[in-house]
């Protein structure tokens, strides 16, 4: 893929484009800056990989260093290794004995009666503060909305050079340990009963060494620093205050940013959503809310010309479709392929079947705008058995990728706390290496190129999936490195699994 190339600065947001005076998000970065230069990105896709990863870096942390996450849901008991003392309470909880600062905020949800993690999350913030942990359970989103978020940032006293920000969309709960091989995780939520009883689940998240860790910090403090009530109800209060800590510690002073990464070349953009809430009610760092993650979103589109690759959980709203629509009608030569779960994640017909007519008529519109150059994908694993789609990825270009917590629906762009992380890479003239590579493994995986994890039949490897070198892989992906060659291979392989399941599944896989 060879776009036109235009400035880096094009495709990101200026601290005035974020559109949030009251932020101190930028207040460090010269003149109009809104993002981090010198940092290391590395996309991990599926959460084994992800929590591999996490767990050895919580396990370094001790004596003064600071654990802070944020999460929308929190298993006490989810298994990040899959083996005993694993679990994500016990993970979490020897950090705090070893002397680490554990702060955390989680979402608590407006109404017990529905079907959301009030509970679970109780009952991990319980056993962390127990330990003298501080984790807190949130309701400061509007009515209907939720706390989306989804990071872990370390930062290691004297080791700043180790410090790390995971951001993405896998939380800390059941159903996100699966590989590439999507057998799913033993520890899963009930579902749909399209994806069985351990579904396969597709997710990525991104760890971030260099100054962009310092961003991500300030996500966090911002919220932990708010000294509104966690919530106006009353008898919530009380409720939760018989079991988890309803105040906010202080945290220790936030430290200078880590230095740049040697030979880190990747710009670091972390974008969010804050609903405006009502006068009184508001947030101090965001008084009449943030919706950069929308206007990140804009500028891109409107960069747009060759190829727009998308990974998402939902694809439900005609406005944020009309916002591709215009994209693609502008540039008659721009592609966009979108992977999506076939179905939604559960029976309940009273949010199934308006969830599957938004998405009908998004598709639809984006299909008529631009025919023969949008297309829809939904992937299965190799039993046939449809894979969950979590992910929030958008490559665009191959120059501006996006990993986060939300989705293209309406609420992640107005109403729930999201965040995500923009990478555009400096290593090359084109910027093309970062947001390249993800989107060629993320093709590979769907394509069936060979990339699956260690084969462990019945359960899943702890193991990093294994990911090839540069050259490996644009060996392998060598008719995937345009936007028509990618947009072929992908209608090539459909057809000959569509083909396959016609004739009864006849004959080797395709």
């Amino acid at each position: 893929m060879a776009p036109t190339v235009r400035p880096h600065t094009d495709w990101l947001l200026s601290a005035s484009e974020r559109g949030n005076p009251d932020t101190r998000l930028d207040a460090r970065h010269p003149g109009d800056r809104a993002w981090s230069e010198g940092n290391l990105v590395r996309p991990l896709v599926h959460g084994a990989t992800y929590f591999a990863e996490l767990v050895e870096r919580i396990e370094a942390a001790g004596e003064g260093d600071l654990v802070l996450f944020t999460d929308w849901r929190g298993d006490a008991d989810e298994q990040l290794l899959g083996e005993p003392g694993s679990e994500v309470s016990a993970v979490l909880r020897r950090a705090v004995d070893r002397g680490a600062n554990v702060h955390g905020l989680m979402w608590r949800s407006h109404s017990n009666m529905e079907e959301f993690s009030h509970e679970e999350n109780r009952e991990l913030g319980k056993l962390v503060d127990d330990k003298g942990g501080n984790i807190l359970l949130d309701m400061r989103v509007p009515p209907r909305g939720s706390h989306h978020q989804k990071m872990v940032v370390i930062r290691y006293r004297g080791r700043p050079e180790e410090d790390v920000a995971f951001i993405g969309g896998i939380d800390l709960c059941y159903s996100r340990r699966d590989d590439a091989r999507h057998l799913g995780d033993p520890q899963a939520q009930p579902m749909s009963e399209h994806y069985g009883e351990t579904p396969p689940w597709h997710d990525v998240q991104c760890a971030i060494s260099g100054p962009a860790v310092y961003d991500a910090e300030t996500v966090f403090r911002e919220r932990w620093e708010d000294d509104s009530p966690l919530t106006r109800s009353t008898w919530r209060h009380l409720r939760d205050r018989k079991k988890v800590d309803v105040h906010a510690e202080p945290l220790p002073e936030q430290a200078p940013p880590p230095p740049p990464v040697p030979g880190g070349t990747h710009i670091v953009q972390v974008l969010r959503t804050y609903a405006s809430r009502k006068i009184g009610d508001s947030y101090p760092f965001a008084r009449k809310g943030e919706r950069s993650v929308a206007h990140g979103y804009g500028k891109a589109l409107e960069m747009a010309r060759e190829l727009i690759y998308v990974e998402d959980q939902y694809l439900w709203s005609r406005a944020i479709a009309d916002s591709f629509v215009e994209s693609l009608e502008r540039n008659t030569g721009l592609h966009m392929i979108v992977v999506l779960p076939r179905w939604t994640d559960s029976d309940n017909r009273v949010s199934r079947i308006p969830q599957l007519l938004g998405r009908q008529r998004a598709m639809a519109r984006l299909a008529e705008a631009a025919p023969g150059r949008v297309a829809f994908y939904a992937p299965e694993n190799h039993h046939g058995t449809p894979v969950y789609v979590h992910a929030k990825v958008c490559v665009v270009d191959d120059q501006w990728c996006t990993v986060g917590s939300d989705n293209f629906n309406r609420r992640s762009w107005t109403h729930d706390s999201e965040l995500s992380a923009v990478v555009v890479d400096t290593a090359a003239e084109d910027y093309s290496p970062y947001a390249r590579r993800l989107r060629l493994v993320l093709a590979a995986e769907h394509l069936d190129r060979g990339l699956e994890g260690p084969e462990y039949p019945g359960e899943v490897s702890a193991e990093p999936d294994r990911l090839p070198d540069d050259d490996e892989l644009l060996d392998l992906m060598a008719d995937c490195l345009d936007a028509e060659g990618t947009f072929r291979a992908f209608a090539e392989s459909a057809a000959a699994l569509e083909e396959w399941h016609r004739g009864g599944r006849r004959g080797e896989r395709p």
